[in-house]
C-alpha cells in the first residue's frame, strides 16, 4: 500500500511535502530504480539501429528526470528538516542511488551507443547545439566514471565512488550533530554586554523554545556570528570560539578518519582513470584546465592583496592594544575588534542596519530588480511546504505566463543544515511527450526568524547571502535550453556556476538597488543617504585580509587533492600551516580543527574546486562592470547578459559565452576594483 499510494511516485508539478515520510522513502527508491532498470532495456534495445537523438539521449534524460522525482524531495528534506529516522533511510538510499549511477557510468553497451551517435556525421550534425553539447558531456562522464576500464579496476572504481558517497553524507552528519550538541546557557545579565538587542531578544527566545530562563547561544552562523562581533565578555567569545572551530574533531563525530579515507580513495579513483591526482579529475570538468593554472591565479592574487592584508592586520592589532586594551590580540578577539573598528571608522554597524531591511521590502525589492532586468513578474502562490518558515513563488514572464517557480526557506531552526544554499526541485526541458517542464527551485537560507508579530529584520549581509542564491535561483529558473543535461545549472563548469550568484550581489551595494531593498520598518523610509554612505565605504573592509582568507582555504584544497601524500609524513593540518606560511598573514590557534568542518570540499561537491569562488568572482565583477558602464538597470545590457550567459546553462562554451557578452575575454581589472585592492 505505501509503494502504490508513495507521494514520492504520484506528483507531477510539485511533490506533496506535507504527506512524504521516512517511510516512503525507500519503497518509492526500490521501484524508481527497476523503473531504471526497465528504461536502460527499452533503451538499449533500440540502440543498435541508426543513433539519433530520440532512439539515445531522449530516453536517457527521461531516466534521469524520473529519478530526479524520486529522490529530489528525499535530499532536500534531509537538509530542511532532518530527523532520526529520515536519516536512517537517507543513508541507505544514498548507497543503493551511487550504486546505481555506478552501474550506469560503467554501461559499455550504452556508452558505445552514445559513441556512435557522436561518431555519426551525418546524425551528429542534424542536432542542436545544446544538444551536441549533451553528447559531449555524457561521453566525458562516461570516461570518467571508468567505462573504458576492465576487469577488477571497473569494480573498484565502483566500490570507491559508493563508499565516496557514504563518507560525505557521514561528514555532514558529523557536523550537523557536532553543531546542534552545543550551547551556551547564559542566565547573568551582565554576560550580554555589548550584545544589541535584537541579538539579545533572538537568544531568549531560543531559551523559552527549549523550556529555559536566560539566553540560549548556538554555534549556528546566526548566534554565533554576532556573539562573537559584539559580546564584550572575552572568556565567552573564546569558549564560543573554541567549540567553533573544534566541531567534529574527537570523539564518536571526529570526522578526522573520514578525511583520511576520503583522501585516499579519491587518490585511488584519480590514478585508476590514468591521472596524476583527484584534482585532475575535478577539473576535467571545469573551465581552469590544470592545476597549475588555479594555482598561479591564486598565487598571483595573493600576492596583488599581501600589501592590503598586512596593513588590515597591523591596524587592527594597534586598534585592539590602544583602544580596547587587548593585547595579544586572539582569535576570538578578531571579529569583536574587528567590528569595533568598523563601527569606529564608518559609524555603522549591521545590527544598526536590520530596520531599513524587513524582510517584505527586501523581497519586494529584489523580485522588482529582476523584473527590471529581465522582464518577469513574481509573486506569491500556493504550494505544499515542508514547514511554516518556507513560502512559495512562482515566476511570471510579459505576458503574465508561468515560466518558473521556487520555494524560499529563510530561517535556522533545529534539524535544518547550516548555510545557504540554492537547489533544483524541477528542471526546463522538453520530456518524451514533448511537454515544456517549467523548472522550480528552492532558495535555502538560515536567518534569525522574526520575533513575535515583528516582521523578520535582517543585516545587510544577510542580504547580500539572500541575493547569492537568488542568482543561483534565476540562473536555474530563466533557463531557456530546452535538452536536459545542460539546462539550467545542469552542465555548468563549476568554476562558471558561482557568476550568476556573485553577480547578483552587486545589486546589493548599488544606489539604485539599495532605493528597492530598503524602508525602515517603521515608516517604509529608505536608507538615509549619509548611512548609505557609510555602507558603501566599508564595503571594502579589510578585504586584503578576507581575499587571502579565501585563498587560503582554496590554495589548501588545491594542494590537497594534487601534490600531498595522505599517506606520507606530512598531516593534513600541517599541509594546512604550510599553506598559510605561504599566502596567510593571521595564524589560527594550533587547537583550530578546521579540516573537520570543510563540508565544501569534503561534502559539497567543491573537492579541488574551491577555487571556483574567486575565479568565478573575477568574472562576475568583469560582466558587472558593463552595467556600471551602461546603466545599472539597463534593459539592453541586461538581455545581452540574458542571451549570453544566464540562459544558456551548459550548452556552450562558458569562456565563448563570456567574450559573447563582455566583447573579451575577462581581466581582473573589475575584482580588483570592487575589493578595493587595485590601489594596494
Amino acid at each position: 500500500m505505501v509503494t502504490r499510494m508513495n507521494p514520492l511516485l504520484a506528483w507531477r508539478e510539485l511533490p506533496d511535502f506535507t504527506v512524504i515520510t521516512p517511510e516512503h522513502v525507500l519503497p518509492a527508491l526500490a521501484q524508481a530504480l527497476a523503473m531504471q532498470h526497465t528504461m536502460l532495456h527499452q533503451l538499449l534495445d533500440h540502440s543498435d539501429s541508426a543513433p539519433n537523438w530520440e532512439r539515445v539521449m531522449a530516453p536517457l534524460s527521461a531516466m534521469d528526470d524520473a529519478l530526479d522525482r524520486v529522490w529530489g524531495p528525499v535530499t532536500h528534506l534531509n537538509a530542511v528538516c532532518d530527523s532520526d529516522g529520515l536519516r536512517e533511510v537517507y543513508s541507505q538510499g544514498v548507497q543503493q542511488l551511487t550504486a546505481w549511477h555506478a552501474e550506469l557510468g560503467q554501461n559499455r553497451e550504452l556508452f558505445a551507443a552514445i559513441g556512435r551517435l557522436r561518431a555519426s556525421s551525418v546524425a551528429f550534425a542534424q542536432l542542436t547545439k545544446p544538444q551536441q553539447q549533451a553528447v559531449d558531456h555524457a561521453l566525458r562522464d562516461f570516461r570518467l566514471a571508468g567505462v573504458e576500464l576492465a576487469g577488477d579496476a571497473r569494480e573498484r572504481m565502483a566500490t570507491i565512488r559508493i563508499r565516496l558517497a557514504d563518507l560525505a553524507t557521514t561528514f555532514e552528519q558529523h557536523l550537523l550533530d557536532a553543531t546542534r550538541a552545543f550551547s551556551m546557557h547564559i542566565s547573568e545579565q551582565n554576560a550580554l554586554v555589548g550584545l544589541p538587542q535584537a541579538i539579545i531578544d533572538a537568544a531568549h527566545q531560543r531559551a523559552v523554545d527549549d523550556g529555559k530562563d536566560g539566553w540560549i547561544f548556538t554555534l549556528d552562523i546566526p548566534s554565533y556570528l554576532p556573539f562573537m562581533q559584539y559580546s564584550a565578555c572575552r572568556d565567552l567569545r573564546e569558549r564560543l570560539y573554541r567549540s567553533f572551530v573544534t566541531r567534529a574533531s574527537d570523539g564518536v563525530l571526529d570526522n578526522t578518519p573520514l578525511i583520511k579515507e576520503t583522501l585516499q580513495l579519491r587518490r585511488e579513483l584519480a590514478e585508476l582513470l590514468g591521472m596524476a591526482h583527484y584534482a585532475d579529475y575535478s577539473l576535467a570538468t571545469k573551465m581552469a584546465t590544470s592545476v597549475d593554472e588555479v594555482r598561479s591565479f591564486l598565487l598571483d592574487l595573493a600576492d596583488r592583496a599581501r600589501l592590503a592584508a598586512e596593513r588590515d592586520w597591523q591596524e587592527l592589532q594597534q586598534f585592539a592594544r590602544d583602544t580596547l586594551d587587548l593585547d595579544p590580540l586572539e582569535a576570538w578577539d578578531i571579529p569583536f575588534v574587528s567590528e569595533r573598528l568598523r563601527q569606529a571608522r564608518y559609524q555603522i554597524d549591521q545590527q544598526q542596519l536590520r530596520p531599513w531591511f524587513p524582510q517584505h521590502r527586501v523581497l519586494d525589492g529584489m523580485f522588482g530588480i529582476a523584473q527590471r532586468l529581465y522582464g518577469v513578474q513574481i509573486r506569491p502562490a500556493n504550494a505544499p511546504l515542508w514547514h511554516d518558515d518556507a513560502r512559495f513563488f512562482e515566476v511570471l514572464d510579459g505576458d503574465g505566463q508561468r515560466i518558473a517557480a521556487f520555494w524560499l526557506d529563510p530561517y535556522a531552526r533545529p534539524h535544518k543544515r547550516g548555510g545557504a544554499w540554492m537547489d533544483g526541485c524541477v528542471v526546463r526541458w522538453r520530456n518524451l511527450d514533448g511537454e515544456l517542464q517549467v523548472p522550480v527551485a528552492y532558495l535555502v537560507c538560515n536567518f534569525d526568524r522574526p520575533l513575535g508579530d515583528a516582521p523578520a529584520l535582517w543585516t545587510h549581509d544577510e542580504v547580500v547571502t539572500l541575493f547569492h542564491e537568488f542568482g543561483h535561483g534565476l540562473h536555474h529558473m530563466l533557463t531557456t535550453i530546452d535538452v536536459r543535461p545542460v539546462s539550467g545549472i545542469n552542465g555548468v563548469p563549476w568554476d562558471a556556476v558561482e557568476l550568476p550568484s556573485q553577480f547578483m550581489e552587486n545589486f546589493c551595494w548599488q544606489s539604485e538597488g539599495l532605493d528597492l531593498i530598503s524602508g525602515h520598518v517603521e515608516d517604509d523610509s529608505k536608507l538615509p543617504a549619509a548611512m548609505r554612505q557609510r555602507l558603501l565605504a566599508a564595503r571594502d573592509f579589510h578585504s586584503g585580509l578576507q581575499t587571502l582568507r579565501q585563498i587560503e582555504f582554496a590554495l589548501f584544497d588545491l594542494e590537497l587533492h594534487s601534490e600531498f601524500d595522505v599517506d606520507g609524513s606530512e598531516s593534513v593540518d600541517g599541509l594546512l600551516d604550510r599553506v598559510r606560511d605561504r599566502v596567510a598573514v593571521i595564524k589560527p590557534p594550533s587547537f583550530n580543527r578546521f579540516p573537520c568542518s570543510f563540508s565544501h570540499i569534503f561534502a559539497g561537491g567543491y573537492a579541488a574546486g574551491y577555487y571556483c569562488y574567486k575565479w568565478a568572482e573575477l568574472l562576475a565583477a568583469d560582466a558587472f562592470a558593463a552595467f556600471e558602464e551602461e546603466g545599472v538597470f539597463n534593459r539592453d545590457t541586461a538581455a545581452r547578459f540574458h542571451h549570453a550567459l544566464l540562459s544558456v546553462g551548459g550548452s556552450c562554451d562558458l569562456m565563448a559565452a563570456f567574450v559573447d557578452f563582455r566583447g573579451r575575454k575577462p581581466t581582473i581589472d573589475a575584482l580588483l576594483r570592487h575589493t578595493g585592492l587595485d590601489a594596494s
